[in-house]
């Protein structure tokens, strides 16, 4: 992969990174949070593909970018599984569930990110 490309993936991995963060306090300010779960779903569903076409074409580190994937699942199990159960049922899935469901989410675009910077060389 060239440099423009690595570069954009970096970018992409960057607005992973923010949009979860304006999306948690969109919910936050709008109380939209079953809307908010399922887009949070939809849209990590196919960024988790590519990310395996990635690791598939040698385009990122492996090793991180598998890691960076299960990051981004718990992230996405603990945020969305939190804003469901509290508008379906009223409660919490536990405390701060959904913030470090966020702050995962977050880390594992972060991660997703590095892992086109330290690609292993084949």
């Amino acid at each position: 992969m060239n440099l423009a490309a690595r570069i954009l993936l970096v970018l992409a991995s960057l607005s992973g990174l923010l949009g979860v963060g304006l999306s948690a306090a969109a919910a936050h300010i709008t109380g939209g949070n079953l809307a908010t779960a399922a887009q949070f779903l939809l849209f990590h569903a196919p960024a988790l593909l590519a990310l395996v076409a990635l690791m598939a074409a040698g385009a990122v580190n492996p090793m991180l970018a598998q890691i960076a994937g299960y990051v981004l699942v718990l992230g996405l199990v603990l945020f969305c599984g939190d804003l469901s159960r509290r508008a379906f049922h009223g409660v919490a899935l536990f405390p701060r569930a959904a913030p470090s469901g966020g702050i995962l989410l977050m880390v594992g675009w972060l991660m997703v990110g590095i892992s086109a910077l330290l690609r292993l060389r084949t």
